[in-house]
């Protein structure tokens, strides 16, 4: 994914001030790119006029801010607010934070549509939130200016007061709201310097801590409305089955039971409850037609994968003369690594509400990615996209697994059929059997030196299924206007995987690969797009997450091999990117690198993802073949900070990702099933094995970067590099489960 920092676009087209009626003034901030005229607004605040994206004053001083990313306890619920109030010189506390409607002009610059994804949100919110607040704030002096027929540098803008510095005069935001919207917006305002911050780089309470702990937040599990009822689904065991027949005579001698009925994913069962639902959908005899998958399993998809390793697959990157350089090296070492299938577990299980009518479709969903939902329902439906409104409700984790539209479209199709409100909610099982999870993955990593031990080439081959070309065709034709005919939307799709297939390596099977920035001459990196079947969607920090074990992990290798300090030798190959140097360097100066208590040992790592620098120490002992991670040290360096303690909750929190994984994780396929159902045989990080996490975060002026996923790739590699200190022993499969307390 691009750094959002490539993404230019006018001041003209970032913001856009309209006026409104009496309800003040309304501002709003364009990311689609598209000029003024193609923007429809989207609707505002009950009695206003429409806006056209996220701020409106109304006159009793209320500064009502609709978020437009989804929040799902990574923090934008604050962060974006802070952004904002910073500039606006606004109390973030007493802000109205609603969320967006579905709209172009939210789209997120980095894919073209709205949602929360890739680490974006506060890349996407930086510039134009603050343009917006320092123009309305702007505007507001303005107003207050002409009211008291004063000059500009007379005035004072803070905590929603404009002040008259002569005599002490105050008007509110709100009072002066409709002044201001009649105000020509600014041609250009002066955005506070770093040294004037009074919120973004310090530590700020979250603003959703309140609800979350008092229990009035809304969920998506959470959703109730007037005459609900409740779905459940049971889906073929085998990926791309369908149903053949069932028998629900049993089922329905529930009094609760209202329906029972096919839908595209299988046959749904509704009821009053959920219990009703699912203690009836258990009587229920469905004969499956399986497909061409039944006979699939994880060691056959491994075998192929490996197989692949043979054969020379698409270039990501080809620098110099990787084959010379190995037939001249002095020597050479290569290993072979692999990492399964990850399911995503969220806390809070799949689920969507919808309510259909003849006139319109109503829907609640923890989803990531808005955009595609009204298409989706209007398919669907046969409504228009216009007729359908998306509520975005709080989520409790998405980590990739909401950007996929599945549980929504249940939810409307169970709605459709019964032109009644239905919840469709997943159980922990049908969470884990029917995710779209992080690919299975095959790598062969050679190295080549010279009779100085110096390192002169690097081969990587990597065998995976294509992420980006499962994403053409689950999201390709929903993206497509609906104005362009189903044939020339499915050739399109058809078209783009096979050259994805063929001839362009998947970006998410090499990322953090193809751009290593490791001061070597020749480095040759391709891929092999083999694809069989398995669902793929975004896992958080997506190909960085077992690239990053691979990198770190061999480069370790390497320096062994020529016999240097693997601290040591990474800072010789760093010259070149004093951001990464610096964190590695930081790292190991706060783990005390190379002074471990006895008994235990350190591995080091460093990765950059989603635009930050993120370096980890990991120490560790082994005791009775049981690994024990003692403490991480973990330094970050994602640019401009805006609420430390955000950073270092979501460092935290990748540790916490990314270690239960490296310990635990896997999905095995038999039979073309997922064998994994619950958190007994799919076990997460528990507190009693938790480690100490050090967070260091470094002073920067960059732009801001993502913290979301960053945290999440340097903490396998850092581990398994610690247990070769221990013991000797290469780790070059995860998960961990010999070890794993």
């Amino acid at each position: 994914m691009q750094n959002l920092s490539e993404y230019t676009t006018s001041r003209r087209k970032f913001l856009k001030i309209s006026a409104a009626t009496g309800t003040g003034l309304v501002l709003g901030i364009s990311l689609s790119g598209c000029s003024d005229d193609e923007i429809t607004p989207p609707p505002t605040a009950a009695g206003a006029e429409q806006l056209n994206a996220w701020l409106n004053i109304t006159p009793d001083n209320q500064v009502i801010f609709f978020l437009d990313k989804a929040e799902m306890g990574q923090g934008v619920y604050t962060g974006l607010v802070m952004i904002l109030a910073e500039e606006l010189d606004f109390d973030p506390e007493v802000i109205d934070i609603r969320m967006a409607p579905v709209h172009e002009a939210y789209n997120n610059a980095a894919f073209g549509m709205q949602g929360t994804g890739g680490s974006t949100s506060v890349m996407a919110g930086w510039g134009p939130l603050r343009e917006a607040g320092a123009a309305a704030r702007e505007m507001l002096k303005t107003a207050a200016a002409n009211r008291w027929q004063v000059g500009i540098a007379d005035l004072l803008a803070e905590n929603g007061l404009i002040t008259n510095k002569k005599n002490g005069e105050t008007l509110t935001y709100g009072e002066l709201a409709e002044d201001a919207a009649q105000l020509t917006v600014p041609a250009d305002v002066t955005l506070k310097k770093k040294s004037d911050f009074k919120l973004i780089g310090k530590n700020q309470n979250r603003l959703d801590a309140l609800g979350k702990s008092t229990g009035t937040t809304e969920f998506g599990i959470d959703v109730d409305v007037p005459g609900i009822l409740t779905a459940v689904v049971l889906r073929c065991p085998v990926f791309g089955g369908k149903v053949k027949s069932f028998d629900d005579s049993q089922a329905r001698e529930n009094p609760d039971v209202v329906d029972i009925f096919n839908i595209s994913s299988g046959v749904a069962v509704v009821a009053r409850t959920y219990w009703a639902a699912r203690k009836a959908s258990e009587l229920i005899d469905v004969t499956w037609d399986e497909g061409d998958l039944a006979d699939l399993s994880s060691a056959s998809i491994r075998t192929t994968l490996k197989g692949l390793m043979e054969e020379e697959g698409i270039s990501a990157r080809d620098d110099g003369d990787v084959v010379a350089a190995t037939e001249q090296a002095s020597s050479t070492i290569s290993a072979d690594y692999y990492v399964p299938y990850l399911a995503h577990a969220t806390m809070e299980p799949m689920n969507a509400t919808a309510s259909v009518t003849d006139k319109e479709c109503i829907i609640w969903a923890p989803t990531q990615f808005q955009t595609n939902v009204p298409s989706i329902a209007s398919a669907i439906t046969g409504l228009e996209p216009e007729q359908v409104t998306l509520h975005t409700t709080f989520m409790g984790g998405g980590f990739g697994r909401r950007a996929m539209p599945d549980f929504i479209i249940e939810a409307v199709e169970c709605s459709n059929h019964l032109k009644r409100p239905v919840k469709v909610v997943w159980s922990r099982e049908d969470d884990m059997r029917h995710d779209f999870y992080r690919p299975m993955a095959y790598h062969r990593v050679t190295a080549s030196f010279d009779q100085n031990n110096q390192l002169t080439g690097w081969q990587q081959r990597i065998a995976a299924p294509s992420l980006f070309g499962q994403m053409v065709e689950l999201m390709g034709g929903a993206m497509a206007p609906a104005w362009i005919p189903d044939g020339i939307k499915n050739f399109g799709i058809d078209s783009a995987q096979y050259l994805m297939s063929k001839f362009i390596a998947d970006a998410t099977s090499t990322e953090g690969i193809s751009d290593m920035v490791y001061d070597v001459a020749n480095v040759s990196v391709d891929c092999h797009n083999w694809d069989p079947g398995i669902p793929l969607g975004f896992w958080r920090s997506v190909g960085h997450s077992q690239n990053a074990f691979v990198m770190e992990s061999f480069l370790d290798e390497v320096a062994h091999q020529v016999g240097q300090d693997p601290y040591e030798y990474r800072r010789g190959l760093l010259k070149n990117d004093a951001r990464r140097l610096a964190v590695l360097d930081k790292a190991a100066e706060l783990a005390g690198w190379g002074q471990a208590p006895e008994g235990r040992y350190q591995g080091i790592a460093v990765h950059k993802s989603f635009g930050s620098y993120v370096a980890q120490v990991a120490e560790i002992s082994i005791e009775d073949d049981t690994l024990q991670v003692h403490k991480i040290t973990c330094v970050v360096d994602c640019g401009q900070v805006i609420t430390p303690n955000i950073v270092v909750d979501q460092m935290e929190g990748g540790i916490v990702y990314g270690l239960t994984a490296a310990l635990y994780g896997q999905i095995d396929i038999e039979d073309g099933r997922v064998v994994q159902g619950n958190f007994d045989d799919y076990p997460m990080m528990r507190m009693d094995v938790m480690p100490i996490v050090d967070v260091h975060i470094m002073d920067s002026d960059e732009a801001p970067a993502g913290v979301g996923e960053p945290g999440t790739p340097p903490i396998a590699p850092a581990i398994c590099n610690a247990i070769f200190a221990a013991t000797g022993q290469r780790i070059r499969e995860l998960p961990l489960t010999d070890l794993a307390p």
